[in-house]
């Protein structure tokens, strides 16, 4: 999402007037006008926070944080139409002052709707002054060539008119009146020059929403030939909101929703999942009515199930928008609750895939999706939600024991469309009394709040209840869940604290779980329990295989296709990408392939047929499962499966998986391993910086890691480019950087635990663990890693000494290079090893300053994803590698 207009910038536009909160009712919006002295506020006053609370007005604080939290992360700025698109109907356009406050409202907390408006009532006005009687057949207006001009006119007045008063409230807007709609004729013969839309070309709307302006819209198409036809603009905005998928589709119009047709109440909310056949039967929808709900129902049917429509008034927009009771009529497909009390019964692989899509614990690495079940089986459970997995709670609940809800997991659909409430209120029905916990940072505490009778915070974790009002109680119950195994020590209100590094640690960033897991205390995966050997004593091959890459459009991609083309054994044979299905593979030399969208069916039927001896999955993290899983079917009915490497974080704390870092941990467990997960690129720098030293580390200290990278680590989105074809490009680029540099995920990367895992099975003393601290930052250059680690040491040290260490544990080491002065950008961009250099020891003598570095599109992910399948495929390791 652009960031959000300042007063400043706005006072830089020449803003003269500024933002209501439009009411609940006209009524409510008069009574602010006739109050503006105490409720309007200058621009220089006006910033994002003030009318975020000029809202709590109109719902309550949590209500609005969450939709605006929630609307104001939908967009990225490689897709930022995806807040909403708003049809503003003609009768609308006539109280334009009233548009113009509602919309210039989004815009002042930093959401930029996609606005398009008809003119139907205003063209009938002037046909009719004209002497043009209105032609229509089936509804449709018959549009000749002089209607058309009419229609033109007034199209591009009554869209000036909105632009300039936008532009008046210091609100930005862009007149967008032609470029975006093409189309061919409906029937020429029948409706004349009315056409059916073909394609929408989003570009020019994202174009000015990037430049921070609202683009401003009208539903006039251009045929092939040049030739403007005119569209409804009802259907304009559905094909538009099909093109952008935005959360939300609003309809404005003068009568505020939609109503029933016998007692005239309006229709608050319509579940099309559950009601669209009953009342499509009902004898009071037909006509307009009959056709909205069709049309609805289709556009519904072709978004995600997070996007919703509503029917409102402009005066009621944000009521409608930021609140949970709305104002208008609110269309969605809708939700069945469900409540069983086995993964079975729901599907154990949908099951599977929220827990790992969804669990904070799996995504920071505590624990792993079989874990999560393992725990799940020990005490009898009860699994509630919806139908499309929107919201998924597990309570836990022991014969004659208080239950635990263990799980809430929740996505921004499930959180957006108040289905967490309806879930909740489910488990509240059945028992009478419950514990959960939450992080004490969870930024839906409130909501917490708002359900829990009692809670207190320790360590950083916080435990809500509800039904007993005792406190004595209430502790009595926690320590006989303690004494259980089914909470953790640390939420007890007595006892010992949790460690530091167990009460500091957070979700991972992204997007918010709403996980509330009672976990036990944290312990280290273990790794693989192969040996390590340092050097490769099998025969070499030179047998040609055949590689499948799933997931081939990103940058990392990309550079493992580069280093294939110089592989002298090893072809790629299957190029799969869903996005460049069709096109011809770029940068691979051997022979000409094109992309296909292979699925796991596929991917299994190939995997039977022993079409290719390994895999890469080159997808991001939490999508590969359903394609592992696809591999491991297939290579039941071979003798010998094919290699499986993962590129993404979601295997390397799988404990049946081997962990592909041959420099630290053996090649010999690589050579005789088929599920291979790569590691991660910081991670690689952090392990290997640290560990000819993990025996000296001072155990009451943990090293830190600053790491800098270059923007391609942030991974690419898909735009088109003018031809029309997908290409990949930058989700961060440096000219977004500003030239400095963007610090992210201060704490809790995955990297940073998994350094910390795997560096621990090189400690001589199995007991103990090794802990990191890790802060990356993104620069503006394209690859490459600099990492700086400050190592506190148990004993004094020279420099010497930390150089003979490294020399020793690195000896023959064809892809690691030990230098004595720092290591800069320019030795490892492009490189395929990685280098350390600049020891320095502080006054003291007890730490050390190290500074290492490799490309994070090579040897932290391509050249080592070579590494990895060089050694497993039974070739030279290097093969393919340039090791100059």
């Amino acid at each position: 999402m652009l960031a959000v207009s300042t007063a400043s910038r706005l006072a830089a536009n020449g803003a003269k007037r500024a933002v209501v909160v439009a009411g609940q009712r006209q009524a409510a919006v008069q009574a602010v006008r006739r109050t503006s002295v105490r409720y309007i506020q200058s621009v220089a006053q006006t910033d994002r926070d003030t009318i975020t609370r000029l809202l709590y007005s109109i719902g309550t604080k949590r209500e609005v944080e969450r939709h605006l939290r929630i609307f104001s992360s939908s967009s990225h700025p490689s897709q930022p139409a995806k807040f909403a698109v708003i049809k503003v109907g003609g009768a609308v356009l006539a109280e334009l002052d009233e548009l113009a406050l509602s919309l210039s409202f989004l815009y002042r907390v930093g959401l930029y709707p996609v606005v398009l408006h008809g003119a139907g009532p205003q063209l009938n006005d002037i046909m009719e002054r004209e002497g043009v009687v209105p032609d229509y057949i089936d509804g449709i207006r018959v549009t000749d060539a002089k209607t058309l001009q009419v229609a033109r006119r007034v199209f591009l007045e009554e869209n000036l008119k909105l632009v300039n008063a936008l532009e008046k409230l210091g609100t930005r807007a862009r007149p967008i009146t032609s470029g975006v709609f093409s189309a061919d004729y409906l029937d020429k013969d029948k409706y004349k020059l009315v056409g059916k839309i073909t394609k929408v070309d989003k570009r020019p709307i994202e174009a000015s929403i990037r430049a921070g302006a609202l683009p401003i819209l009208t539903s006039l198409a251009e045929s092939a030939d040049g030739q403007i036809l005119n569209v409804n603009a009802d259907i304009a905005a559905g094909e538009l909101a099909k093109e952008l998928e935005p959360m939300k589709i609003v309809f404005l119009n003068d009568k505020g929703g939609m109503f029933h047709g016998v007692t005239g109440e309006k229709l608050d909310v319509i579940n099309l999942d559950e009601e669209y056949d009953s009342l499509m039967k009902e004898p009071w929808v037909k006509y307009g009515t009959k056709l909205k709900l069709r049309e609805f129902k289709e556009l519904l049917d072709h978004l995600p199930r997070s996007s919703s429509v509503a029917v409102i008034s402009a005066s009621s927009l944000q009521k409608e928008l930021f609140t949970d009771s709305g104002a208008g009529t609110l269309i969605r497909r809708g939700y069945k609750l469900f409540k069983n009390s086995s993964i079975d019964a729901i599907g154990a692989d949908r099951f599977r895939q929220v827990i790992h899509d969804r669990d904070p614990d799996v995504l920071a690495g505590y624990t792993s999706v079989t874990g999560v079940l393992n725990d799940l089986k020990k005490t009898p459970y009860t699994i509630y939600g919806d139908e499309p997995l929107d919201v998924v709670a597990v309570v836990s609940h022991p014969e004659g024991e208080i239950p635990v809800m263990t799980k809430l997991l929740a996505n921004r659909n499930g959180a957006l469309n108040n289905v967490m409430d309806n879930v909740f209120n489910a488990i509240k029905k059945d028992h009478r009394k419950l514990f959960w916990t939450a992080q004490a940072e969870d930024e839906n505490r409130s909501w917490h709040f708002e359900k829990a009778d009692g809670s207190f915070t320790r360590a950083g974790k916080s435990l809500f209840w509800y039904g007993i009002q005792d406190v004595a109680e209430v502790e009595r119950v926690v320590k006989d869940f303690e004494a259980k195994g089914r909470i953790e020590r640390s939420y007890l209100p007595v006892g010992p604290s949790a460690p530091p590094h167990r009460a500091a640690a957070g979700a991972p960033s992204g997007a918010r779980a709403y996980s509330t897991l009672a976990r036990k205390a944290f312990g280290r995966v273990p790794g693989s329990a192969r040996g390590y050997a340092t050097a490769a004593t099998d025969a070499v091959s030179t047998e040609p295989k055949k590689l499948g890459l799933i997931g081939a459009r990103g940058y990392t991609g990309q550079a493992l296709t580069t280093l294939l083309s110089g592989h002298p054994y090893l072809n790629l044979s299957h190029v799969s990408s869903r996005q460049l299905a069709g096109y011809p593979l770029e940068g691979y030399t051997k022979e000409a392939i094109t992309y296909s969208n292979l699925s796991p069916e596929d991917v299994e039927a190939m995997e039977k047929e022993g079409a290719v001896d390994a895999w890469v999955m080159a997808l991001p993290n939490g999508v590969c499962k359903p394609f592992v899983d696809a591999v491991d079917r297939g290579a039941k009915e071979r003798k010998e499966g094919s290699v499986v490497v993962d590129l993404g974080a979601d295997y390397r704390f799988e404990k049946d998986w081997t962990y592909g870092l041959p420099e630290l941990y053996g090649r010999s467990a690589i050579r005789a391993a088929k599920r291979i997960s790569n590691p991660g690129c910081y991670a690689t720098s952090t392990q290997l910086l640290i560990a000819p030293l993990v025996d000296y580390l001072h155990p009451s200290a943990i090293p830190t890691v600053f790491g800098m990278s270059g923007y391609s680590g942030a991974g690419t989105v898909m735009i088109k480019d003018e031809t029309g074809k997908p290409v990949s490009v930058p989700k961060v680029t440096g000219e977004s950087l500003n030239g400095g540099v963007k610090p992210y995920a201060l704490t809790g990367h995955i990297h940073e635990r998994e350094a910390g895992n795997h560096l621990s099975r090189l400690l001589k003393d199995s007991d103990k663990a090794v802990k990191v601290a890790f802060t990356p930052s993104v620069g503006p250059w394209f690859s490459g890693i600099i990492s700086t680690v400050s190592i506190p040491l148990k004993e004094k040290m020279a420099a010497r000494d930390v150089i003979s260490l490294f020399e020793e544990k690195y000896k023959g080491e064809k892809l690691i290079s030990i230098q004595k002065d720092v290591v800069q950008l320019a030795d490892v961009e492009n490189k395929h090893g990685w280098k350390v250099g600049g020891f320095q020891m502080s006054v003291e003598g007890d730490r050390v300053v190290i500074v290492g570095g490799l490309d994070n599109l090579l040897k932290g992910a391509a050249t080592q994803c070579l590494q990895n399948l060089n050694l497993a495929l039974g070739y030279d390791e290097y093969a393919g590698i340039p090791t100059a």
